[in-house]
């Protein structure tokens, strides 16, 4: 095909997605099989609060916005704001020499103005002609009238009017378009000011002096500096499907509260992705599975924290334990359980360890001790039973050994990778209860990252548990990260929406489009931003701070990357270059 001019190129383009015909109305025009109607902003209140525009912007229906903003030239303002002056000032003293009472609105218009004018005059503000159009769309009248009536009453409750384009329809959709032709030229003077409560986004920087670089803002490319700690609790979930960016975020995160100066940071890692960020900076990390050298024992006596009482902690501690036991040996009667918790106390008491007594550097009991007071007792030879795979069966050596790991780090990463899938809930209990009698032995400020953390929602016992240790994480100066790509196991949990509310901070990253509802529902999200998290890039997201919350951007430096990159090609090139 001959190569057509470029005049006749673009007459072409302009033919494919012109409509093919026009019905122009006084009231409305019909564009193809669509209506369409133009209206115009026509008075504004006094005020005008920062994000009004907001709800407008999110209304899930279809319609197209054009702000014009004009420039006014600062002398012509000050001229015409110098007469409106004079002519308040005239009414005012005429209305005085009259005897009449004072009229508040007269003194306010007065007050108003000479401000402005102290303002432009001084170069804080613009003087700027705005003009602000919106043209709904619909398939039928009835549909137009009952989007027209939502608009003007969402409008009317914020003291602000609208009005149809009444024999300017025409004009009206010109002007809509992304052609910067104001055919209407309906202006309202407005400073700065005002002008800026006209951008659509209610959530303000989320810049603080503070705190860490979690990303840039997308909408106006501001760094994103937020304190965790500054809000009513320090805890944050973070939900992304896999690939898109979790992982890399949560450790950019570490990295950057490290160099703040937090006093320990602690992860729960289930894939063995921690492990350069612990070697790079110094951390320990510990491997947990059957062939590990290192144990944690479940049974090991909590410290006792300031200002409570050695029996409280112990009855607590034994509370836990007999969740632990559930846990690994599946449902049990109501016989069952009266007796676990009876062989617990009295595992304990073989140790001489009760809650009557001083039982601070005692020796605590193992697994099999448990196992044989079970035996021992009347309707506790079951339960033993299915306590033998962990004491002298297959799982032997993964919870009955002593405790041997020193936790004296700043940086502690427990991985469980190689614990078989069967065992990860198991683990993963075991691990947080070791690292909540850490948290609750000395007030300090520490992050808690648990990656995968669906596999804790698994269990109403484990997920009963992590929900508790969030609820009273702030007490002790914790932050809780849950981390998971299994939104929807995670949410359904009866225990998955209370973690979600008592964390303050939440970061959505891409979205499956199967989970996309379930997360829209969970975070209140608009239609604009299930579209953004399910197109979103890698890297990108919704950060959420309390009420506020920007669309995000993870920005690392080049050492960050290097660190905490888990992409498969950038590691193997690494390789080659060693």
């Amino acid at each position: 095909m001959p190569d057509q001019p470029q005049d006749n190129q673009f007459q072409d383009v302009k033919k494919i997605i012109a409509p093919a015909g026009a019905e122009v109305s006084p009231n409305f025009l019909k564009i193809g099989d669509k209506i369409a109607k133009t209206f115009f902003v026509l008075s504004y209140p006094r005020y005008l609060s920062t994000g009004w525009f907001e709800p407008i912007i999110n209304l899930p229906n279809l319609f197209d916005v054009s702000i014009y903003i004009v420039p006014v030239d600062t002398g012509l303002s000050l001229k015409n704001l110098r007469k409106k002056a004079g002519q308040l000032e005239s009414q005012m003293n005429e209305e005085q020499q009259k005897g009449l009472v004072r009229n508040p609105m007269l003194e306010t218009a007065i007050n108003d103005v000479e401000g402005l004018r102290d303002s432009l005059q001084q170069s804080q503000e613009k003087m700027f002609n705005i003009g602000v159009y919106i043209t709904l769309y619909a398939d039928t009248q009835d549909e137009l009238a009952r989007l027209e009536s939502k608009l003007t009453t969402m409008m009317e409750a914020k003291l602000i009017y609208i009005k149809p384009a009444l024999f300017q329809q025409l004009d009206g959709l010109t002007s809509i378009l992304p052609l910067e032709n104001d055919k209407l030229q309906v202006y309202s003077p407005m400073n700065t000011s005002p002008i800026s409560s006209f951008f659509p986004f209610i959530s303000e920087d989320l810049s603080s002096n503070q705190g860490i670089m979690y990303g840039v803002n997308l909408s106006n490319n501001n760094l994103v500096i937020f304190d965790r700690f500054s809000l009513e609790n320090a805890n944050q979930v973070v939900f992304a499907k896999s690939g898109s960016g979790k992982s890399y975020t949560t450790k950019l995160e570490i990295i950057r509260s490290l160099m703040e100066g937090i006093d320990m940071v602690l992860v729960i890692d289930p894939e063995n992705e921690y492990g350069k960020l612990a070697d790079t900076f110094g951390g320990s990390m510990f491997n947990i599975s059957l062939s590990s050298h290192e144990h944690i024992n479940p049974f090991d006596i909590p410290i006792i924290p300031e200002g409570e009482t050695p029996s409280d902690v112990l009855r607590s501690h034994i509370v836990t334990l007999s969740s632990l036991i559930k846990l690994m040996v599946g449902k049990i009667t109501p016989e069952e359980d009266s007796i676990l918790d009876r062989a617990i106390t009295e595992t304990y008491a073989s140790r001489d360890i009760t809650p009557d007594s001083d039982f601070a550097g005692k020796e605590a009991p193992l697994l099999s001790d448990l196992e044989t007071v079970l035996r021992n007792l009347e309707g506790g030879k079951d339960l033993a039973e299915k306590l033998y795979k962990y004491t002298k069966g297959s799982f032997a050596g993964f919870l009955n050994q002593p405790t041997n790991i020193d936790v004296a780090n700043r940086l502690i990463v427990f991985s469980i990778r190689d614990l078989e899938e069967e065992l990860r809930p198991i683990g993963m209990y075991v691990v947080l209860n070791f690292i909540w009698n850490i948290i609750r032995a000395k007030l300090a400020k520490r992050l808690l990252f648990i990656d995968e953390a669906w596999i804790m929602m698994k269990n109403d016992d484990s997920a009963e548990f992590l929900f508790g240790l969030v609820k009273r994480a702030r007490k002790y100066y914790l932050g809780v990260t849950t981390i998971t790509q299994d939104v929807e196991d995670f949410l359904r949990s009866p225990y998955g929406r209370p973690i979600v509310t008592n964390s303050s901070i939440q970061m959505l990253l891409k979205q499956a489009p199967a989970t996309i509802d379930i997360v829209a529902k969970a975070f209140d999200l608009t239609d604009a931003e299930k579209n953004f998290l399910l197109g979103a890039e890698i890297g990108t997201g919704i950060f959420f701070a309390g009420k506020r919350h920007v669309a995000i951007q993870i920005v690392p430096s080049y050492f960050e990357d290097q660190v905490i990159t888990t992409n498969p090609e950038q590691l193997l090139e690494e390789k080659g270059a060693l």
